[in-house]
């Protein structure tokens, strides 16, 4: 019923002509739709916008789409694609796609009209647990991909989804463990699999919609499964959260994690052929249209993933624990930056070089007396502003206790009227304790409540 051009033409139009729910409703009531159905499509339209915003804000979708509607003669219309919440917050998003598109032998043609290149044509992608196809709409044109899942809804999505987009592909319902142990020599032939060079999989990781699954190691399938996936192909990557366990991932791996300016969005684990540079931990800061805007490397050092003796008991036992009675080690602000004063800056590293642990290099980099004002707290203090993407860097203004009167007397010296309050290693309501400061005056400013060693601590600073 979504995919009917009738269903996708009243959204379109709905859209257009930016309907309420209420006259959504009706006008859907008054087309002879159940009250089931009317559900099922508000729920659908409101779903459009941000799959468009997600996946769609490229020239090549966009070509498509109009291509597939002049064909159709149709209403010159957006594309649509086939989700639901859960397959959509989980799939990867068009300015990361286009950037892993990278990674693949072909190389960044996912936005080429040629369907094939001349080196490695024939070569063949399974991406794995492929939902509703994120991973799949910008791989490299020259890749024969499939797309494999146990879940027919999702392969049902996928399928449109792909066909909506242009793209080559087919589908195979199945247990990717299983179609992993069938890609080779003794592969069965009910298994209808030919031998596969690539794999791609994003493991499942909430059970239901709207549960945020806490348990970083609770994946479908797991780590130690995808290990075993990897050694039945020439390469692959396998997308976890930002903050996996590092210890957990195998030596020979690269490992990658990727985001913007203000979020780490996944750890990317390259194995085999893909993992030009094994053993290797990068950063990477990633543009809108996919493009690299800052990019930093470390060889992997397995002492700052070592866990102490307390926690290593903890994870010992953890098989026989409930999932929220388990403990694990997530990628922190663990740093080998000094202690010290707090200096004429501070500064913010990137969401992706404290998951990365590369704040440190990347700070030193361009101020040798870097360091932090609290142990386990990733703000860094400089005598120089440390430039951006890495960090948003401020200059400070002055600092005090965290007591409401010294916090009002200094944001008063400095006219102060109007603040964004940012934490770190303290708890607050922030808009509950805006409203206690009141403050009044003409400048705006940040306010920061943290820690000076150890000690909780307000700075006052603007924005560079």
């Amino acid at each position: 019923m979504l995919a009917s051009d009738s269903v996708q033409g009243f959204i379109e139009e709905a859209l257009t002509r930016k309907w309420d729910a209420l006259q959504v409703s009706t006008a859907l009531q008054k087309a002879g739709y159940s009250n089931e159905d009317r559900a099922a499509i508000m729920d659908y339209m409101a779903l459009v916008p941000k799959f468009r915003e997600k996946f769609c804000a490229t020239e090549h979708i966009a070509k498509v789409g109009a291509a597939r509607n002049s064909t159709n003669n149709e209403t010159a219309r957006g594309i649509f694609l086939l989700c639901d919440k859960l397959a959509l917050e989980q799939s990867t998003a068009q300015d990361i796609g286009r950037w892993k598109a990278n990674l693949w032998p072909h190389g960044n043609d996912a936005t080429s009209d040629a369907t094939e290149n001349a080196t490695g044509a024939d070569a063949e992608v399974h991406d794995l647990c492929c939902g509703m196809g994120g991973d799949s709409f910008y791989l490299p044109a020259g890749l024969k991909v499939t797309g494999v899942d146990l879940d027919e809804n999702r392969l049902a999505m996928y399928s449109h989804n792909i066909q909506a987009l242009g793209k080559p592909a087919s589908v195979k319902c199945a247990d990717v463990r299983e179609v992993a142990g069938s890609n080779g020599a003794k592969m069965p032939a009910s298994a209808g699999m030919t031998k596969t060079d690539y794999f791609t999989i994003d493991p499942a990781r909430r059970a239901l919609e709207g549960e945020n699954q806490r348990d970083l190691k609770n994946l479908t399938p797991t780590l130690e499964e995808v290990v075993e996936i990897s050694r039945h192909y020439k390469g692959g990557m396998a997308k976890l959260p930002p903050g996996y366990p590092p210890a957990e991932i195998p030596d020979g791996t690269e490992i990658l994690y990727l985001g913007g300016h203000s979020d780490c969005r996944e750890c990317l684990v390259l194995f085999g052929e893909l993992a030009k540079h094994p053993d290797t931990v990068r950063a990477v800061i990633v543009g809108k249209a996919g493009e690299t805007l800052a990019e930093w490397t470390r060889r992997r050092d397995r002492s700052l993933e070592t866990l102490d003796d307390d926690l290593q008991e903890k994870l010992d036992r953890n098989d026989s624990l409930e999932g929220k009675d388990r403990t694990y080690r997530t990628a922190t602000s663990r740093s080998d930056l000094p202690l010290g004063e707090i200096g004429k800056y501070i500064a913010e590293p990137a969401p992706v070089l404290i998951r990365s642990h590369l704040f440190n290099a990347a700070a030193l980099a361009h101020d040798p007396n870097a360091h932090l004002i609290s142990e386990g707290i990733a703000y860094v203090s400089s005598d120089k502003p440390l430039p951006a993407p890495g960090f948003s860097c401020y200059e400070v203004l002055a600092h005090t206790e965290i007591a409401t009167g010294a916090v009002r007397s200094m944001l008063k010296e400095h006219d102060i009227g109007k603040i964004t309050l940012k934490l770190r290693g303290v708890k607050l309501d922030p808009d509950a304790e805006t409203k206690r400061l009141k403050p009044k005056g003409k400048n705006s400013a940040i306010l920061f409540y943290t820690r000076f060693r150890g000690e909780k601590i307000a700075i006052l600073a603007k924005k560079l």
